[in-house]
């Protein structure tokens, strides 16, 4: 008898940072990885595969879940991290650029859950959707981000509610989490009650909770994760 074929997961926006972070932890747990994003020079985890995509475009997001339905026959588990910010003052900011942060950031959660609906149901598999700490609290000049941020978790709960009980479906907002550039200093360490930035892992760890079996009666959740920052009352000196 043929063994069971692995449980199979997509992950957008899984060239670098987070996402990346998040296909790797799931090829560790045992999960066959699907990695889909724009950077051609991108990779998989060992055992998965990288797919050239970019989840804004129906066509392609229709021949990504295409070819996991002829290539893996199964998906358990789609991670929606794609996403990119325009830090522009509102006045030169286009509507060119507010579009194409909104179709990366929100439109492609839309396009990817309804192309994949019918393999996520044969599986009672999971969506998690990486939004941001930015849906509850703003710097200048990040209205397109925290507006495709706040719609995400929206959409989030909207989906739980209409795709349950076959798929589950939470959100991931973060805060602050290292993935480039040089180490925090020991004051921006201290600015989070946690006593540190976050790390690729810290997400990647609860994005596999999350699609897998433990957390079957959760849904339609949106989890900060952002070292207590939010909850931190800040008063001028």
């Amino acid at each position: 008898m043929a063994a069971p074929a692995p449980r199979t997961a997509l992950v957008t926006g899984g060239a670098k940072g987070i996402g990346a972070g998040i296909a790797g932890r799931l090829a560790t747990d045992g999960w066959r990885v699907i990695v889909a994003d724009r950077d051609p020079a991108g990779a998989a985890p060992a055992g998965g595969r990288y797919v050239v995509c970019d989840v804004g475009e129906e066509a392609s997001v229709a021949a990504l879940v295409g070819s996991i339905a002829v290539a893996e026959q199964r998906l358990d588990a789609l991670v929606c991290n794609a996403g990119f910010m325009i830090r522009k003052p509102l006045g030169a900011l286009s509507l060119a650029e507010w579009s194409a942060v909104l179709t990366t950031n929100l439109t492609s959660t839309f396009l990817l859950v309804r192309a994949a609906e019918v393999l996520l149901r044969a599986a009672k598999g999971a969506v998690v959707t990486i939004a941001s700490s930015r849906a509850r609290m703003s710097e200048p000049n990040t209205e397109s981000y925290s507006a495709s941020k706040g719609g995400l978790v929206a959409l989030t709960h909207a989906l739980a509610v209409s795709l349950g009980p076959d798929i589950r479906v939470n959100c991931i907002s973060p805060g602050w989490i290292l993935t480039k550039g040089p180490e925090p200093t020991e004051q921006e360490h201290a600015f989070h009650p946690a006593g540190r930035v976050g790390r690729a892992e810290d997400i990647a760890a609860l994005a596999a909770f999350l699609v897998g079996q433990e957390s079957g009666f959760i849904t339609g959740a949106e989890f900060v994760v952002d070292g207590g920052v939010t909850r931190k009352m800040i008063y001028p000196d």
